[in-house]
């Protein structure tokens, strides 16, 4: 009977010469991977050709429309031509208004003045002038005082019995108010009265202060309107 041993022994021998030509009976390459373990890919990363850079291309410069920037700059000259006109123009206006303003009230004084002057200067030799020229230079309220109760007489009466004569001079005057609507002004006017008699002797002068209002019609003719007298009194 043969022995187990030597079976099982040759057995052995059998199976690992199997194995040995196996082995050597494999075609050269990888190993395969064991039955069961994922293949491991092999990724071979080839260089990859960079593009040649190209020389830049040079664009023609662009030409810019040259009638329409002459066209908007004529226009800008023109809007800034018209602007600077308008400005002078504007300024002009108000300097002559203001002129024109300066005047007005210059005007309202001097009547002031005169119609002062007129009422206290007087000689005997031109007392009926002096007396008319004052009534002539008078409207309002004031022209319809004197036309009453013959107070242009009376007064000519009363300067022929000083047997005198009145020179006034004006210390000061200044436009108070403008009343638009009316066309009034008023003014205050200091005065200084000097009397002298047929001897030539000079009497104290007198100082007055009066408020005169003088009234521009609708032609610019200017006439004392009202005299609030003496010092100026409402």
């Amino acid at each position: 009977m043969p022995d187990l041993n030597d079976t099982e022994h040759n057995t052995e021998e059998s199976i690992e010469s199997r194995r040995t030509r196996r082995r050597a009976s494999r075609a050269a390459g990888p190993a395969a991977a064991p039955v069961g373990e994922p293949t491991a890919k092999v990724v071979v990363s080839a260089p990859v050709p960079r593009p040649t850079p190209s020389a830049p291309i040079a664009l023609p410069p662009r030409q810019p429309h040259r009638a329409m920037v002459a066209l908007v700059s004529g226009v800008a000259a023109l809007i800034a031509a018209a602007a600077l006109v308008a400005v002078v123009a504007v300024l002009m206006v108000q300097h002559r208004h203001a002129e024109d303003v300066q005047a007005r009230d210059q005007r309202f004084v001097d009547t002031a003045e005169q119609t002062v002057m007129n009422m206290f200067s007087y000689d005997q030799n031109t007392i009926d002038e002096s007396v008319n020229r004052f009534v002539d230079g008078t409207s309002g309220p004031l022209r319809d005082m004197l036309s009453q109760d013959n107070n242009v007489d009376n007064l000519k009466a009363i300067f022929r019995d000083t047997n005198a004569t009145s020179e006034a001079v004006i210390s000061g005057a200044a436009l108070e108010k403008v009343d638009e609507i009316g066309g009034n002004a008023a003014v205050l006017v200091s005065v200084r009265v000097t009397v002298t008699d047929l001897e030539g002797v000079n009497k104290p002068s007198q100082p007055y202060r009066m408020r005169v209002i003088v009234h521009e019609d609708d032609n610019g003719h200017m006439t004392g309107y009202d005299l609030k007298y003496p010092e100026g009194g409402n």
